[in-house]
């Protein structure tokens, strides 16, 4: 039992300056496996852990996908750990021979989830569940469903459902992504504008957008050259600016 404080630290480094020095790396199989089912921060941290135990080690975890979908919630876009998160979900499903229904449950969740997120995070995430379709062309199916639910309560998506195989994600479309094409953001509009075409082969690299801040954007956008804006050419006459206006008569602007 150790204090909360503690037991991140010890997640935060087991990885790299713990499990590398142990003759038997599997024995903190235990610690990991119990460490990933507490839920919430802990079990993001417990991941990079259980990446090289599954890896290196050919642990064997029967319901580690079913954990890993009900990590996602509306909180993994504001953690303080979310490069680390979304770095290692992109390593566990860069398998080609995961099932579809699996990762379009994987896509449809985080598009849920994307309508409540910050723009930092949405910039990240879209190329995320752009490089999935990439990997998997048989989810494409929820870009391409011309026919999909005029009423959003119709969507057949059970977001509640904590099994991915019985979420019907497969059944849906991703209507958030499109309601994304109307973000205040223009630069979360035009990256949600890419699902509108056909996607090149090549991946995009999110390594760089997985740590991007608030802070970052803002100071981005204070940094733009400022567009000239063309002015009224005419100069105004009278309270109205109107020729031969009985204001114009009355009342003139100093």
């Amino acid at each position: 039992q150790l204090p909360t404080g503690l037991y991140k630290k010890v997640l935060i480094i087991l990885h790299d300056s713990i499990l590398p020095y142990m003759n038997e790396p599997t024995l903190m199989i235990d610690f990991l496996t119990v460490a990933y089912g507490i839920g919430g921060a802990i079990s993001l941290l417990a991941l990079n852990g259980l990446f090289i135990l599954i890896h290196q080690h050919n642990l064997e975890y029967p319901d580690f996908y079913k954990k890993l979908y009900s990590l996602l919630d509306p909180s993994i876009y504001h953690v303080k750990y979310r490069a680390r998160f979304f770095h290692l979900t992109d390593l566990f499903l860069s398998s080609s021979h995961l099932p579809a229904y699996l990762v379009a449950a994987f896509i449809k969740r985080l598009s849920r989830l994307a309508l409540t997120a910050p723009p930092e995070a949405l910039l990240m995430v879209i190329p995320f569940i752009c490089n999935l379709f990439r990997r998997h062309p048989a989810c494409k199916v929820l870009v391409h469903r011309p026919n999909g639910p005029e009423d959003m309560s119709e969507d057949p998506y059970v977001m509640e459902e904590e099994e991915p195989s019985k979420s019907r994600a497969l059944e849906s479309s991703l209507w958030e992504i499109q309601s994304l094409q109307n973000h205040y953001h223009p630069d979360v509009a035009k990256a949600a504008a890419i699902l509108n075409q056909s996607l090149p082969e090549m991946e995009d690299d999110i390594s760089g957008l997985l740590e991007l801040t608030a802070y970052e954007l803002f100071d981005k956008e204070v940094k733009k050259k400022a567009v000239d804006v063309p002015l009224e050419f005419e100069q105004v006459r009278g309270l109205f600016g109107k020729k031969n206006d009985i204001f114009a008569e009355h009342f003139a602007l100093d």
